[in-house]
C-alpha cells in the first residue's frame, strides 16, 4: 500500500514541489521519515499519530515509511505533518487519495488541530508556477496564501474536517481573495522640524531616486528626528513590491492574521549592538537579517561609527547587488536586500567638532581616529553626504509651519512615476538601481553639465563610483524639477552632496 501526496518547500524565499510518499508494509511497528528531515520533520511522526487517533481515525499499527522526494533536498519546517498524514491514511484507506493537482500545507497539533506555518505566501506562489490547482493550508493563513492570486485556497481547521472533505462527506469552502484595506496608521511628520530645509531638500531626493544618506552632526541637530520622518514622503509600493517584501517577512513568520500584506515601506532601526547575523542573515538554517527585512525600504543605522566594522563591511556586496548570499555547509541561501541606507552620525567622539560654539575639545588625531571607523569603500557607497548643523533659535522660536509630509511625498510620487515609466519592465524601479546601460542612455549631458562634472571630479578627488552616484543623483534632482536632461544646475546639487569630507576622504 503506497501513496504520494504533494506539498512544498522553502529554500530562502523561493519555494519548490515536495512528495511525501507513504508506504505502509507487514512487519513489526515502525515509523520511519526519510528524504533528508530535519528534526521538525522527524517529530512529525509523534504529532501525526496522536492527531489521527485524537480525530477518530485509525493509525497503522505496521510497518511506515515515509519518503519526502526528492531526496537531495533538505527538508525544514512544521508544515510536512498534514501531507505526511494524509499520505499515511490515504494508503491505509481511511480516506480518499487526494487529486495531483493539489498541495498540502500545515503542522499539525496533538488534538488534529492544523495550526499556522510560515512562508506560506512564497510556497504558495511556487505551486503556482508548477500548475497546482487546489492548495489546503491552515485556516489562519488563508488570507495570505490568496495573495499568490493562483491556485485555490482552501482553509483547513482541523484534520477531522479535512478528512471529512476528502472523503465527500463535507463541503469545503474557497478562502475568497483577501483585499487589501487603506492603511491610515499615524506617521511623524515633517512639519514637526523646525528649519534644516538644506537636509530635508536632500532627504527629498534620496526618497525619489532611493539613494543611501549619511547626516553628519552635533548631538540634538536633528539627526534622528529627520530620519525617523523618512517613512512619511517615501513613494508609494507597487503590488509587485508589496509582494517581495511581503513573502521576506512570512518566511518570518511576521505578518498579521488580519492584513497579511505589507503594504507600506519598511523602516528598520537595527541597535549598534546587532550581530553580523542578525544584521545580514544567518544562523544554522539561514534566516533573513535586517537588510533583507529592509527591502524596499529604508535601513537607518544611528550612530554609524559604534557598529562593528566588520559589520558594516559585510554590507558592501548587498549594497550593490540588491542581494545577499549566505552560505552555510548544507547550501547558500539567497535573500533579496535591496534597501535605502541612512546613516546619522557625530563628527568626533563628543559630537561637537567644527560647531561654533567651540566646545569640542578632540585633537584632530581623535577626530580622524572617530571618523575612520567607516571605511573608505563604505563611504564610496553613500550618495549623499550631509551637515545637519545645530538649529538656530530664532528657527525654534518661528511660528510658521514647516512643510508637511504629504506635499513632500507628492513631488517624490511625481519623479518616482517618471521612474518607473523610463525603466518599464527592465527590473529596475529606481535611479539609483540604474545599471552602465541604463546610465548611458539617460544620463547624457550637456557641454555646461560636462564641462562642471569634469572639474569637480578633478577637485574632490573622486572614484569611478563616486562618479556614476553624483550621475544618478543628479538624475534624480532633474526627475523632480520634471526636466528632461540633466543641466548644470542638477549637476551642481548632486556634487554639493558629494562635497563633504569625512576625516581625510571626501
Amino acid at each position: 500500500m503506497i501513496c504520494s501526496v504533494r506539498t512544498m518547500c522553502i529554500n530562502g524565499i523561493r519555494g519548490s514541489v515536495v512528495t511525501a510518499e507513504a508506504y505502509i508494509s507487514n512487519g513489526l511497528p515502525a515509523f520511519d521519515i526519510v528524504g533528508l528531515p530535519d528534526a521538525a520533520v522527524k517529530e512529525a511522526r509523534e504529532r501525526v499519530r496522536a492527531a489521527a487517533k485524537i480525530s477518530g481515525m485509525s493509525f497503522p499499527a505496521s510497518r511506515i515509511t515515509v519518503n519526502l522526494a526528492p531526496a537531495s533536498v533538505k527538508k525544514m519546517g512544521s508544515h510536512f505533518d498534514l501531507p505526511i498524514l494524509l499520505a499515511i491514511l490515504a494508503a491505509f484507506g481511511q480516506i480518499r487519495r487526494p487529486k495531483p493537482d493539489c498541495a498540502f500545507l500545515g503542522e499539525v497539533a496533538l488534538d488534529g488541530t492544523v495550526r499556522s506555518i510560515s512562508g506560506v505566501l512564497p510556497m504558495v506562489l511556487a505551486a503556482k508556477k508548477e500548475g497546482i490547482r487546489t492548495v489546503f493550508v491552515p485556516a489562519a493563513n488563508a488570507a495570505e496564501a490568496t495573495l499568490a492570486r493562483g491556485p485555490a485556497v482552501i482553509p483547513i481547521q482541523n484534520v477531522r474536517q479535512l478528512a471529512d472533505g476528502l472523503n465527500g462527506v463535507l463541503r469545503l469552502e474557497e478562502e475568497p481573495i483577501w483585499v487589501p484595506r487603506q492603511e491610515n496608521a499615524p506617521q511623524l511628520d515633517f512639519k514637526d522640524v523646525l528649519g534644516q530645509e538644506q537636509v530635508k531638500r536632500a532627504l527629498e531626493v534620496a526618497a525619489a531616486g532611493s539613494h543611501n544618506v549619511l547626516l553628519i552632526g552635533p548631538p540634538g541637530s536633528g539627526k534622528s528626528m529627520l530620519s525617523k520622518r523618512l517613512p512619511s514622503i517615501l513613494p508609494d509600493m507597487t503590488w509587485e513590491e508589496a509582494l517581495e517584501v511581503t513573502q521576506i517577512y512570512s518566511v518570518l513568520g511576521l505578518l498579521s492574521d488580519h492584513h497579511p500584506l505589507v503594504s507600506q515601506r519598511p523602516f528598520r532601526s537595527p541597535h549598534h549592538t546587532v550581530s553580523n547575523a542578525g544584521l545580514v542573515g544567518g544562523g544554522s538554517n539561514p534566516k533573513p537579517g535586517e537588510i533583507s527585512m529592509a527591502h524596499k525600504g529604508v535601513l537607518f543605522l544611528d550612530e554609524l561609527p559604534e557598529f562593528r566594522k566588520d559589520s558594516l563591511d559585510l554590507m558592501r556586496q548587498p549594497l550593490e547587488d540588491g542581494k545577499v548570499t549566505i552560505s552555510r555547509v548544507s547550501g547558500a541561501v539567497t535573500y533579496p536586500a535591496e534597501f535605502m541606507m541612512v546613516c546619522a552620525m557625530n563628527p568626533c567622539k563628543c559630537g561637537w567638532y567644527g560647531d561654533p560654539s567651540g566646545r569640542c575639545r578632540c585633537s584632530e588625531a581623535s577626530v580622524e581616529s572617530y571618523q575612520s571607523r567607516i571605511s573608505g569603500p563604505m563611504l564610496d557607497r553613500i550618495d549623499i553626504v550631509v551637515e545637519v548643523p545645530s538649529v538656530h533659535y530664532e528657527d525654534l522660536r518661528s511660528r510658521a509651519q514647516a512643510e508637511p509630509s504629504a506635499s513632500i511625498k507628492e513631488r517624490v510620487n511625481a519623479a518616482r512615476n517618471i521612474q518607473n515609466r523610463r525603466f518599464g519592465g527592465s527590473g529596475i524601479l529606481c535611479n539609483a538601481r540604474m545599471g552602465p546601460e541604463e546610465m548611458r542612455r539617460y544620463c547624457c549631458l550637456g557641454a555646461e553639465a560636462e564641462a562642471l562634472m569634469k572639474m569637480a571630479f578633478e577637485t574632490l578627488g573622486l572614484t569611478a563610483r563616486s562618479y556614476d552616484r553624483i550621475l544618478r543623483v543628479a538624475r534624480t534632482v532633474a526627475d523632480l524639477d520634471g526636466s528632461e536632461s540633466i543641466e548644470a544646475q542638477h549637476i551642481a546639487e548632486a556634487i554639493q552632496y558629494r562635497s563633504v569630507r569625512i576625516g581625510n576622504r571626501g
